[in-house]
């Protein structure tokens, strides 16, 4: 029987010609636990995560493509069915059915992955990854192409910041989210940076914030969200821009969801409100358990 490791191990796969990193927790006779985190993010960013639920699975934390150690997609190929692919190829990986545990536009593209192949997921935690508000229908137009190919064009010129030392980088994101905790600070601004010319610079690739010229518009995510059909979290921070209250019509779209509204928390809930997200997910584990799928 294995045991979880003290400290993780960086391992690769290659998805769509890219090699794509993530960070193994071991304990590989246990099942699947995949973390698959947000935009402009990076995998070390869920170690107290994985260390809260290494006992029980085997843990492994992905960098999607453009961030972290993964390779950047060359041509900006950073849309929601790209970040699914690397979604599906990581739980391919590891093993499947796998419960899988995302957050904001990792969130997004692991629905998407969860709709479109569904054998792969056992449960779903979709951390601040949905809104119960109304959604703005968006026509594919020229007008929605020449916005695109603007941005597109924008994105080629660099706009990295090059900060002194890691620590002035760790400053600039506790000024995003003052919530982040103490313990983990170093290992998130250490891992989200590479060395440059004169300090350092953010790893993740500024073409993420482009997408890709054939998105998923918002308004297309609620037929995804209904073709899920493993049993899903959804997590909300109640002081969160995308706060879900109960009743909520978006509880009513996915065929088997609850939800876990976290007072206190915002976007990141999982560090903000890091010990009560961890009673939640693990009483969801306890009420749907991998035998129920």
């Amino acid at each position: 029987m294995s045991t979880p490791a003290t400290e993780p191990t960086e391992r690769f796969f290659e998805s769509q010609r890219l090699k794509i990193a993530y960070w193994d927790w071991g304990n590989e006779d246990a099942p699947p636990l995949v973390l698959v985190h947000g935009g402009r993010d990076h995998s070390r960013q869920w170690d107290k995560v994985a260390r809260a639920f290494s006992d029980r699975f085997h843990v492994v934390a992905m960098d999607m493509r453009g961030h972290g150690d993964s390779d950047w997609a060359i041509g900006s190929q950073y849309g929601l069915p790209d970040m699914a692919i690397d979604v599906v190829r990581m739980i391919e990986t590891i093993g499947a059915p796998a419960t899988v545990i995302c957050h904001s536009y990792g969130a997004q593209a692991t629905t998407v992955a969860a709709a479109t192949f569904p054998q792969l997921f056992s449960r779903l935690v979709a951390i601040e990854g949905v809104s119960s508000g109304v959604i703005k229908r968006v026509e594919m137009n020229p007008e929605w192409i020449r916005e695109w190919m603007d941005n597109a064009r924008e994105s080629e010129i660099p706009k990295m910041r090059v900060y002194k030392t890691v620590q002035e980088a760790a400053e600039r994101l506790l000024e995003q989210n003052p919530r982040l905790p103490a313990d983990l600070i170093d290992i998130i601004a250490g891992y989200a940076v590479k060395p440059v010319e004169g300090g350092f610079v953010w790893k993740f690739d500024g073409w993420v914030l482009n997408r890709s010229s054939m998105e998923i518009r918002r308004d297309e995510l609620p037929r995804f969200w209904a073709a899920v059909e493993c049993p899903t979290l959804l997590v909300s921070g109640g002081e969160s821009h995308l706060r879900i209250d109960p009743g909520a019509p978006v509880l009513g779209v996915f065929p088997d969801a609850r939800l876990a509204l976290i007072e206190g928390a915002q976007h990141w809930v999982h560090h903000d409100k890091f010990d009560e997200f961890i009673v939640r997910v693990s009483d969801f584990f306890e009420e749907v358990p991998l035998s129920a799928k």
